[in-house]
């Protein structure tokens, strides 16, 4: 299963990657758009597949509170006020990077990766790249 899931997650990111790559062209956003959803079901249905998921409703809770403020939030911005909300959103993304490097951190045998004090130092790495880099991303889309 562990295979599998890798693979998966694999193809998710691959599918992001080629989301992003679509969305720099308005030519070829509905390219981008598709792929990004793609990916992020595989990745959804990936996780909720795996034997270690405990709550089925707590996931189901945090979709439909974030499906809620997405919906309303698309509703009410303007399109001329479109980068802003972007912009917005992407310090969440950053700032969502950083709590689950530190959450990693604090509790590495929930991720598989050592146990406190002796994380392995490739995830070491990984976390403080997290960290910073969505520091950087969450500080500078405020700033923008």
């Amino acid at each position: 299963m562990e295979t599998l899931s890798a693979l998966l997650y694999l193809v998710a990111s691959v599918c992001f990657i080629m989301a992003l790559r679509g969305l720099s062209s308005p030519e070829t956003s509905r390219q981008g758009n598709f792929f990004g959803m793609a990916g992020m079901t595989i990745a959804v249905l990936t996780t909720l597949a795996l034997p270690i998921v405990q709550s089925y409703w707590m996931i189901v809770l945090g979709i439909a509170i974030g499906g809620g403020i997405g919906y309303v939030i698309a509703k009410k911005i303007e399109m001329t006020a479109l980068p802003q909300l972007v912009a917005a959103f992407h310090s969440l993304v950053g700032l969502a990077a950083v709590f689950v490097a530190l959450s990693a951190f604090y509790s590495p045998e929930a991720y598989g990766i050592g146990v406190p004090g002796a994380i392995a130092k490739g995830s070491l790495v990984e976390m403080a790249l997290g960290t910073a880099i969505g520091a950087i991303t969450f500080t500078g889309s405020i700033v923008a």
